[in-house]
């Protein structure tokens, strides 16, 4: 699935008269990687990495061998492995599960040669933490450790060369995308291209106030763009084409370097930069190639709302420290965006990116959307809500009628205490009931949940494992995890509030922090609890179906066509 960010960017520049080409790295690097020849090509590289003098970043002795014991037949395995997962037949249970682990242990084996940096289909992880502009500047030309280095030289560098664009810009949503995004900075600076580097994304926007005292991230880059980004890459393609300079200064959320200093443009109130109702766009996914995604059907990205409506969550930075970040979407423009988007590209799986989905949303999107399928024109969808009080039976009904078939929900917690210390403003009754409905509906539920907030105790992580055992046959998945100190989070704002001591000093591009609590489960003993709880839950049959939210919709509506039950995530599955 496409991330929504440069389709929407895309929209709005090409509205605005500008020759825009997007490219979907994270796709080009699996395919790049997912090939017979780089499988062979990372074998001749282990090979030759098993001389004596080995170094102390080299694989485990086992993983080793299993490589070049399995990894010519992964070699020849893995290009029909991706078409599989590409087309129908990886909703067969048996032949998708082979797919699905040729692919994953053939991103292992193309790992290893970087080792202990690795991707999998999950994201990417870097020899070295990215948390440091030392570490970063590093990072970017480490051939030993960086596989970017080689795949984006072959690639999209000789593209850019070839296509001499004034202007590009790099999405860097999270930060295991910052050393991808970095390194792509870097490649074009080193070809010394004649262009304006600038980055955005959610990562950057939680840097933006340690980038103007790291001015040696700007050797990689010109500027950086702070929250959304179509208004200040419009106006800094202007600023650009009418040379630049002074004009920078009135772009706004910028971070850019003048000369030997770094400069930090105002950030403008969210309303200034808001486009009209008419112009809100419809996200542009031309040039895409959404039939080459690791998935049978195209999954297309939409919003009902930017922000979250609630937004006073303890642990969470939505907004990331900017107050007035919620502004909804009408619900017709919506589904409109739905119904333009199977016409154009015949997607009938959506996916919405929201924080939390509104009932009103849903109960206006649902009469909409249930007025499509009786006229034939049917969807599958799914996003992120809150257990409010209001969500009712019927809504959920209408829903599922509607063509909702999975909702992630932010559970987090079972205790009592916790819900009312992390300010969730939902009630544990209301949790189980709504659960329940929705599996009655036949809703897919997914719920989040970790261990380790600020004060929580034994017995509070208790309550919320008794919950998950209590209601396993109304949920379907689950992401346990444990408490992160993020940036612009209202513990980060108010750690003493919420019950952190101190707050460690870190590097100076951290967004996640070490912390000391006045009291309750230590980091390590959070760790614990979650491993030992993913150490005793039962083996899916079809692991494969439960990986990423995409798969998870895809599988939960292929089983609302074959007219099939939702499985439960607490029932053991394993074959035999």
């Amino acid at each position: 699935m496409p991330h929504l960010a440069l389709p929407a960017l895309s929209f709005y520049l090409r509205a605005h008269g500008h020759d825009v080409t997007q490219r979907d790295l994270n796709l080009e690097v699996f395919e790049h990687m997912l090939t017979r020849s780089y499988l062979q090509q990372s074998l001749a590289r282990l090979k030759l990495g098993r001389a004596p003098a080995r170094q102390a970043s080299a694989p485990p002795r086992e993983r080793l061998l299993w490589a070049l014991q399995h990894g010519p037949q992964l070699a020849e395995q893995v290009e029909q492995a991706v078409a599989v997962m590409r087309s129908p037949a990886f909703l067969d249970g048996e032949a998708g599960l082979r797919a699905f682990l040729t692919v994953a242990r053939s991103l292992e084996l193309a790992s290893l040669p970087y080792y202990p940096a690795s991707l999998d289909l999950l994201g990417f992880r870097p020899a070295a933490a990215m948390d440091s502009s030392r570490a970063l500047l590093q990072a970017v030309r480490d051939e030993q450790h960086n596989p970017f280095l080689d795949i984006f030289r072959r690639g999209i560098i000789r593209d850019l060369v070839a296509l001499q664009p004034e202007l590009v810009g790099i999405s860097i949503p999270t930060e295991g995308q910052m050393l991808a995004g970095m390194t792509l900075a870097h490649l074009i600076k080193q070809a010394k291209l004649p262009c304006h580097v600038t980055v955005g994304g959610p990562q950057i926007t939680m840097l933006r106030e340690q980038l103007p005292q790291a001015p040696a991230v700007f050797t990689l880059i010109d500027s950086a763009v702070a929250f959304e980004g179509e208004e200040p890459l419009l106006r800094l393609a202007e600023a650009l084409a009418a040379g630049g300079g002074p004009q920078l200064a009135q772009v706004p959320n910028l971070v850019w370097r003048d000369g030997s200093e770094i400069r930090a443009n105002p950030v403008t109130p969210r309303g200034d930069l808001r486009p009209a109702t008419a112009e809100l766009p419809l996200p542009d996914f031309d040039g895409l190639p959404l039939g080459r995604y690791l998935a049978p059907y195209p999954i297309l990205p939409l919003l009902t709302a930017h922000g979250c409506y609630h937004g006073r969550c303890a642990f969470c930075n939505v907004g990331y420290g900017r107050a007035g970040h919620y502004r909804p979407i009408r619900s017709e423009q919506v589904v409109e965006q739905m119904l333009a988007l199977r016409r154009k590209y015949g997607a009938r799986h959506i996916f919405f990116a929201d924080e939390a989905m509104t009932l009103r949303n849903m109960r206006e999107m649902s009469a909409l959307l249930a007025e499509q399928a009786a006229d034939g024109v049917a969807f599958h969808w799914g996003g992120c809500m809150r257990f409010e009080k209001a969500l009712t039976h019927e809504l959920l009904e209408s829903m599922a009628a509607a063509g909702c078939r999975m909702i992630l929900f932010g559970l987090e917690t079972a205790s009592e205490r916790m819900i009312k210390h992390m300010s969730k403003g939902v009630e544990r009754d209301h949790m189980g009931r709504i659960l329940r409905e929705s599996t009655a509906a036949g809703i897919w539920n997914h719920t989040f949940f970790f261990f380790g907030f600020p004060t929580e105790t034994l017995d509070d992580a208790q309550d919320t494992v008794n919950f998950v055992y209590a209601h396993g046959d109304v949920i379907h998945s689950a992401s346990p995890g444990e408490f992160v100190l993020e940036r612009y989070s209202p513990v980060h704002r108010d750690p003493q509030k919420f019950g952190v001591r101190r707050i460690k000093p870190a590097a100076d591009l951290a967004i996640y922090f070490d912390y000391e609590l006045e009291s309750g489960l230590d980091e390590q003993t959070a760790h614990t609890i979650t491993e030992r709880l993913l150490d005793v839950l039962p083996r899916k049959r079809y692991g494969q179906y439960y990986a990423q939210d995409a798969y998870r919709l895809i599988y939960a509506g292929h089983l609302h066509e074959q007219g099939l039950p939702l499985p439960a995530w607490l029932a053991d599955e394993a074959a035999g």
